[in-house]
């Protein structure tokens, strides 16, 4: 029996479609059970290993005031170098 090159590249192309559509649904198939594994173990973090809610302290009015000193230090700082720097290139 003698078979023509179209019907063989038919066959090849039906099988490689076949095996993309395999490949594709086993790829599917993994990334929904990682999904829900890793649904699963977040769960199960937060119920052995909870996470302890911490309320920021707020900063004393010493501390803003300082604060402010410190930021007004380098405002001057940074407009004494700007100035430096302009009148050194003329």
């Amino acid at each position: 029996m003698v078979t023509t090159g179209s019907n063989m590249e038919t066959n090849l192309i039906a099988e490689a479609v076949k095996f993309m559509v395999l490949g594709m649904g086993i790829v599917f198939m993994f990334l929904i059970v990682m999904v829900y594994a890793l649904k699963l173990q977040a769960k199960i973090v937060g119920k052995y290993f909870p996470q302890k809610r911490v309320e920021p302290a707020k900063p004393k009015a010493t501390t803003e005031a300082s604060n402010n000193t410190a930021n007004t230090a380098k405002i001057a700082a940074i407009i004494a170098a700007v100035q430096h720097h302009k009148n050194l290139k003329g």
